[in-house]
């Protein structure tokens, strides 16, 4: 059969996302992000978020469509996030969905947040067929993943058993006065730091912690310590360093990140990593994991950055690669499920 032609809508979290695939080609990629509504609360607001999905969901249709030059009517199937991610917003993509859907009479597939981040590779550097690590890493969700298959098997090697990376840079961000969304602050402050000025702590990987939690991630524990050194500071009447603790942070998470998902490639026998989330645009972690990568002879394959965050063209791209495996498609009775694991790739 010709490569299928996907809709993909995502409604996750604070992203509005449509995109329209062909196979592995990108036609169209539409964004309407709702983060400036969250500025003032310092984080995202799942109201807030729920009700811009509602306000931007046909619009940002509308502009998909007129980029790719096609409209519903001329896909063959449509895919729609159906978790993990906060439920209202999940709730608005999949009830966008199912309406198209059952009007057009096309194939649903609910499909997986996750793996999502995964398959949108494909657009930028073809189809993989050999097993890959993938790591993901975004302001929810900090995952360690074996990707044997990208439509049918996937395993969850390990993941955060605090906060997500990306929430601990939002967290830090505010301790040292930075505005919010905080990675790509600290990533910017940063440069203008010394990374060494400060040790703050690896998070499990040392001693029994690291055989107890080898592929997990825990970075509670440094944003406490970013927190007592920025109270010392301002208890000894000192200015706080921002650029160096930014950069001493930014270098703690960033060092553990990429030293465990190199190892799992090593372990696993796997000679591919796939970077993916909003916190893969983080230069840092680029450098680190390009890095090690080239050590130990990884290849590494990270999207542009406006694909490595929330966006319709990365479940587009998940959507046309079930659909070219012939898997069945979901019920129109779907349901959004916030805590999806990872190996559901396709919701019933």
């Amino acid at each position: 059969m010709s490569e299928p032609l996907v809709l993909g809508i995502e409604s996750s979290c604070d992203e509005t996302g449509v995109g329209i695939v062909r196979g592995t080609t990108l036609l169209a990629h539409a964004v309407a992000s709702s983060v400036e509504e969250h500025v003032r609360f310092g984080g995202v607001v799942p109201e807030v978020a729920s009700r811009a999905h509602l306000e931007a969901m046909v619009p940002t249709l509308e502009q998909a469509y007129e980029q790719a030059g096609v409209d519903v009517r001329d896909v063959d199937a449509i895919a729609v996030t159906s978790g993990p991610g906060l439920t209202g917003a999940l709730l608005v993509g999949v009830a966008a969905a199912k309406a198209l859907a059952l009007a057009h009479d096309k194939p649903l597939y609910g499909v997986n947040h996750l793996a999502a981040h995964v398959a949108v590779d494909q657009l930028e550097h073809g189809r993989y067929t050999e097993p890959s690590i993938a790591l993901l890493v975004s302001g929810g969700h900090t995952e360690l993943l074996l990707v044997n298959d990208i439509a049918t098997d996937i395993t969850l090697l390990g993941g955060t058993i605090d906060d997500a990376a990306g929430e601990a840079f939002d967290k830090v961000a505010r301790l040292l006065g930075l505005p919010y969304p905080g990675g790509p602050e600290i990533d910017k402050v940063a440069r203008d730091g010394d990374p060494t000025a400060i040790p703050f702590p690896r998070g499990l990987t040392t001693g029994r912690d690291l055989e107890r939690y080898r592929w997990d991630f825990s970075f509670s524990g440094l944003k406490s310590a970013v927190a007592r050194h920025v109270q010392h500071e301002q208890r000894m009447q000192r200015p706080v360093a921002v650029a160096d603790v930014a950069a001493s942070f930014q270098d703690a998470v960033c060092d553990v990140l990429s030293r465990k998902a190199i190892k799992a490639c090593l372990e696993h026998d796997v000679p591919r990593l796939i970077l993916g989330g909003g916190v893969a645009a983080n230069g840092r972690l680029r450098h680190f994991v390009l890095e090690r990568a080239e050590k130990a002879g990884v290849e590494v394959r990270i999207p542009k950055a406006s694909l490595c965050t929330d966006n319709g063209a990365m479940v587009a791209a998940l959507g046309a690669e079930v659909v070219r495996r012939g898997i069945a498609p979901s019920s129109l009775d779907l349901a959004v499920d916030s805590s999806l694991p990872v190996t559901r790739i396709v919701a019933a």
